[in-house]
This record gives structure tokens, sequence and C-alpha cells, in this order.
């Protein structure tokens, strides 16, 4: 469950960040409240995750997965044209979270 619960988290927190570029500076009020709604909701998850998964590897999880989804969201809502350097850092991500979740021993509970 901790691992749907982070999931969930990672989630909440690229929607809210992705809304956080389209509340411009908080002056838009439904940008805004999805900004706030999503990070709080993310927030919650997050400290619900940590009863079980360690916090060095639920961080790590939850940062590079989310780099990940907010360039993706980039992409498709901004029209952002990442440099072949973002995406040759952004593999590099995907690389180390697909290293922790299938060879380390501490993201097992």
């Amino acid at each position: 469950m901790s691992y749907l619960y982070l999931a969930l988290a990672i989630v909440a927190e690229v929607v809210a960040t992705t809304a956080l570029k389209a509340s411009a500076g908080f002056t838009r009020l439904w940008p805004t409240v999805i900004v706030v709604v999503g990070y709080g909701l993310a927030f919650y998850l997050l400290a619900l995750v940590l009863r079980s998964i360690p916090v060095g590897i639920a961080y790590a999880l939850w940062a590079g997965l989310g780099i990940v989804l907010v360039t993706v969201a980039g992409i498709l809502f901004y029209g952002e044209k990442p440099d072949l350097p973002a995406l040759l850092g952004i593999a590099m991500i995907i690389g180390g979270v697909s290293v922790i979740q299938l060879f380390s021993t501490a993201s097992v509970h």
C-alpha cells in the first residue's frame, strides 16, 4: 500500500507543480487552488509513506519521478522543448530510480 500512496503523492505533486506555472504567481484563482490542494495532498500522502519506506528511498523516488513527469507535463501543456543535455539528465534520473527499485534492499519493507 505504501508504494500506491507514494505513486499518488508523486502524481499530486506533479499536478500541483504543473498548475504552479498556470497560477501566474498566484494571481489566477483555480490554478492556485489546484496548487494548494495538490501540494497538501502530496505531503499528506508522503507522510503516510514514510511510516514504512525509508525517507531516503521515498524521497529519491519522489524527486526522480517527479522531475521526469513534470518535464513531460511541461512538454505537453506548455510546449517546452528540453534540449539533448536535459534529456540525457532525465535518462540518468530514470536509470537511478530503476537501480534503486531493482537492486536496493533498502527499498524493501
